[in-house]
């Protein structure tokens, strides 16, 4: 694939994986993204994961021809992207290694080596000269690593962007990036909004033509589009309109409640997302709890606290630093409710939160005085 005359395109499509990063279910797969810039010098822009290194390296030797790499430039250390680093090494000995202090610090965690012969120690505005190709350095620390750069080749504005701008699933799959690139950014990088936000203020100024991800595709139109969402996502933003409602049910009652409330809010125009947190991917309905901006929370006291698939919900909200919405509750329990009080104690760290007045206590079963507090209740999220 060419990015462009003298970029292109060496990565690999991993169509074995079930799980990324051992918990996000990816049934169209993952793309490792790697690049190679010709100029009088050449730099290859990050590996690929290790299971992949001879397809990788293969891919390289197909574009290069005769000619050896002179950088192999390391913008990430996680081992999807570095875990082929000591097979390049192995196949171009004479190469140098180009990445941050913090970088080859954790080469010498994993590979028992910081390549101290091959290093080049780039900073925030480091440059590297290839021939007319210019690259710059971006310090991007906790998007999402600490040792993270990304680079910006200045001669035909291509952003080398790490992590960032990354999506689930291979490049041979056909399907809409928001909705995958939302549910990477919400389950990977949510919790780092700010440095996010650091890193969307250097790069408005530069003058980006293309931003070449380490996942996902290469993303050449309409690229205010993207860096708008992002903006959103890394603000922690209403993105769409809406409320969600996650839930749990034991024997069907919080369900009923649920559905009803449901039924309420349609009725009054709004859109409606509802999660059965037992059943549901629960990366999409924290992607969901991200997008809209109310959400009801639902559950079954338990053991004197919460059922645990809402316990789990509300950690990976939590340490994803969740705010700016509007929430409500309804509980269930058949003789000491105290679900309510819990997610609320849980979620009182979190930013900006509006807690509707209206919370629905149910004891065991529907009933008339709790279908006019739901009522009561979808009156308030529909203001």
């Amino acid at each position: 694939m060419e990015i462009s005359k003298n970029i292109k395109y060496v990565g690999v499509n991993d169509k074995e994986i079930d799980l990324f990063e051992g918990q996000y279910v990816v049934p169209n797969g993952m793309a490792y993204n790697s690049y190679v810039i010709l100029d009088n010098m050449v730099a290859v822009m990050d590996s690929v994961d290790e299971h992949f290194a001879g397809e990788w390296l293969e891919n390289i030797k197909a574009v290069l021809g005769e000619r050896k790499p002179d950088y192999l430039v390391v913008q990430h250390m996680e081992p999807d992207h570095s875990g082929s680093i000591m097979d390049f090494v192995k196949e171009f000995p004479e190469t140098k290694i180009v990445s941050s202090a913090k970088a080859f610090v954790m080469m010498k965690n994993f590979f028992g080596t910081d390549f101290a012969e091959k290093q080049v120690v780039v900073a925030e505005g480091s440059k590297l000269e290839l021939g007319e190709h210019k690259l710059s350095f971006i310090e991007a620390p906790m998007v999402h690593w600490p040792e993270v750069i990304m680079t910006f080749e200045e001669t035909e504005g291509v952003l080398f962007s790490a992590d960032a701008f990354g999506k689930f699933g291979s490049l041979d799959t056909d399907e809409e990036w928001a909705c995958e690139a939302r549910r990477y950014y919400i389950g990977i990088v949510g919790k780092f909004g700010l440095p996010v936000q650091t890193l969307l203020k250097k790069a408005a100024g530069l003058n980006i033509k293309t931003i070449c991800p380490l996942h996902g595709p290469i993303l050449t139109e309409n690229l205010g589009y993207y860096i708008d969402l992002y903006n959103t996502w890394s603000s922690y933003g209403v993105e769409s309109e809406g409320v969600v409602i996650a839930y749990t049910s034991v024997y069907g009652n919080t369900k009923k409640a649920v559905n009803k409330l449901a039924e309420l809010l349609e009725s009054k125009g709004q859109k409606v997302v509802v999660n059965d947190l037992a059943r549901c991917d629960m990366a999409e309905a924290v992607e969901d709890a991200f997008r809209y901006g109310k959400i009801v929370f639902a559950t079954t006291t338990y053991n004197g606290d919460i059922f645990p698939f809402m316990k789990e919900f509300i950690n990976h909200l939590t340490e994803r630093n969740f705010q700016n919405k509007v929430v409500g509750f309804i509980e269930n329990g058949s003789w000491a409710p105290t679900a309510a009080r819990v997610m609320k104690t849980m979620l009182e760290k979190c930013k900006d939160l509006t807690f509707t007045q209206t919370s629905v206590k149910i004891m065991s079963a529907l009933n008339a005085e709790n279908e006019t507090a739901l009522e009561s209740l979808a009156n308030e999220l529909c203001k």
